[in-house]
């Protein structure tokens, strides 16, 4: 009897010894387990708040808040010009940010409506569902999209008659920037100059829609952002003159000097040969002496 109550206590404590070492190795990989979760969390990019388009939103198509929503972004990644709140309250007076000098900047704290407005905003260009709502793809409340919501405060838009040589064969698209020359007569010389640099498109026709489609349209005008003194050059410019447009490639910000080139420069011909040659003038009077007609040279008068 003894002997069997020692088996079964050998047998017992063998089992516990078991249980232990059991509990210990899964206590091991637990910890284990937690040590790698807190090392995955803590080397996961921190996300922010961002409100996103919940539905297809062409050009011109009108949203309210009921049209957006708010999803997890990662920080270092979330667009410029972002929101993180669809709707919050009107700010207190006088405790408002101060404006962007980035205008595709915006306030994290600025909502995309504030407590009471109720104006649809509009969509300047398409968004696809889940896309991030950016401040400058979208109008002001209660603003169509149009030339309007495109133009920049303090700058004037200005319309400039074109063809199919002088719009870049309707491949201008709103957004595109341009540098305009002027050909027409300066003097005596009929001249190409470089007026406008870099100047920005924000409508071709009617149409300020930086989405359109990729048919090739020859445009009739072309409206540009410009100040009111390049307004009043390109006035006088386009009532003396041809304007013609040349399309400036994306990203490129080169500064370019005076352009300017005439019939002279353009066939290599120098001034002293463009120069018209004067023939001398002589001037002389005939006498009759004693029936012979004798010529004689006098000075030229004007």
């Amino acid at each position: 009897m003894r002997l069997v109550f020692g088996l079964v206590l050998i047998l017992g404590l063998a089992l516990a010894g078991f249980a232990v070492y059991m509990a210990q190795g899964y206590m091991a990989g637990m910890q284990q387990e937690r040590d790698a979760l807190i090392a995955a969390q803590a080397a996961a990019p921190a996300l922010v708040d961002v409100v996103v388009v919940k539905k297809p939103l062409a050009y011109g198509d009108r949203f309210t808040r009921e049209d957006l929503d708010v999803v997890k972004w990662q920080a270092d990644k979330v667009p410029a010009g972002a929101f993180h709140k669809i709707v919050a309250p009107q700010p207190a007076p006088g405790t408002s940010a101060p404006a962007e000098a980035d205008p595709a900047a915006v306030d994290p704290m600025k909502p995309v409506f504030f407590d009471g407005e109720t104006r649809p905003r509009a969509a300047l260009r398409s968004y696809e569902p889940f896309e991030p709502l950016l401040a400058k793809k979208i109008t002001e409340p209660g603003v169509d999209a149009g030339i309007n919501a495109n133009l920049t405060p303090g700058l004037r838009a200005f319309a400039i008659n074109v063809d199919v040589t002088t719009g870049v064969s309707g491949f201008l698209r709103p957004d595109d920037r341009v540098d305009v020359y002027w050909t027409g007569q300066a003097g005596q010389k009929n001249v190409t100059k470089m007026i406008q640099q870099a100047v920005r498109l924000i409508a071709i026709d009617q149409s300020a829609d930086t989405d359109r489609s990729a048919e090739t349209l020859i445009a009739r005008t072309v409206t540009v952002e410009v100040s009111p003194q390049q307004v009043a050059a390109l006035t006088q410019a386009q009532a003396t003159g041809r304007l013609t447009l040349s399309l400036v490639g994306s990203g490129d910000n080169a500064e370019i000097g005076a352009v300017e080139i005439d019939q002279n420069k353009l066939l290599g011909i120098t001034e002293a040969e463009a120069a018209p040659v004067v023939e001398e003038k002589i001037c002389t009077v005939k006498t009759n002496k004693g029936g012979e007609v004798v010529e004689t040279q006098i000075p030229c008068k004007n």
